[in-house]
């Protein structure tokens, strides 16, 4: 079995950490700093094999180079459709990641918006999505456009309910915080905020969350459910016909009168 472990980097962002007992190789997911990787991989006794990239920005990449010199083995992974120089398997959506020593292997999807290349890692019942889909919210629009992300989270929302999302920052608070403006009467997102206030007073992270969770309780993977569609409407002030409408609502009201 697996085991899928957070390196907390900088304020907010997680590295995840893939390791198997009784085995010395390991992987990591957005390595943004190397010297969290490199202190925790030197204190377990791991060796590091490969480094997944989901997208360009310094705090998912900017750790590559700090790493490769400490382990020069371990294998770049990441998006074709990105300048990223320290690649060495540029990735898109179909492909296959196989990690022998792990014994494990993931399907790469396709998920811009975020950025306009950014990909994700699906396998072993995990989601490793980067910055696409945050617990309870998603990624602002940089240099890709809404209407892709909008896609992207569509296409992530048919995934199965029970897979486990490992996203890249620990935003989980705020993002329920929006999503009670959305949706002020949601029962489950009442239950689910209480649920994840109590983690993060024990400064424990509210991560990994599930499809299925995501798709009760994140507005952003709702644009499909008439109260989320009439809150987004209400504040665009006028009807909007179909879910990217009321994803690009949803995210530029969150930036503009939330963040």
């Amino acid at each position: 079995m697996i085991d899928i472990r957070p390196i907390p980097a900088f304020d907010d962002n997680y590295i995840w950490l893939l390791s198997r007992p009784g085995y010395v190789g390991c992987a990591v997911v957005d390595p943004g700093d190397e010297d969290p990787v490199i202190a925790r991989l030197h204190r377990e006794g791991l060796s590091l094999d490969a480094i997944l990239i989901t997208h360009k920005h310094g705090d998912h990449v900017g750790g590559i180079k700090g790493l490769k010199a400490v382990w020069p083995q371990a294998v770049v992974y990441g998006p074709a459709g990105e300048p990223i120089n320290a690649l060495e398997h540029r990735l898109q959506g179909g492909d296959r990641v196989e990690l022998p020593g792990l014994a494990i292997a993931f399907t790469v999807l396709d998920v811009p918006g975020h950025t306009e290349g950014h990909i994700a890692y699906y396998g072993e019942g995990a989601l490793f999505c980067g910055d696409t889909l945050f617990a309870a919210g998603c990624g602002r629009v940089f240099s890709g456009t809404f209407e892709q992300l909008s896609e992207s989270l569509t296409r992530i929302g048919e995934l199965p309910p029970d897979t486990r999302v490992f996203c890249a920052h620990e935003y989980t608070l705020a993002n329920l915080g929006f999503a009670a403006w959305v949706e002020p009467d949601s029962a489950a997102l009442a239950a689910r905020t209480r649920r994840d206030e109590d983690r993060r007073s024990r400064g424990e992270p509210t991560l990994p969350s599930s499809i299925g969770e995501e798709r009760a309780t994140n507005p952003f993977m709702r644009t499909d459910q008439a109260g989320v569609i009439a809150a987004a409407s209400a504040w665009a002030g006028q009807h909007l016909p179909d879910r990217a409408a009321v994803f690009r609502a949803l995210r530029i009201w969150k930036d503009k009168d939330y963040d």
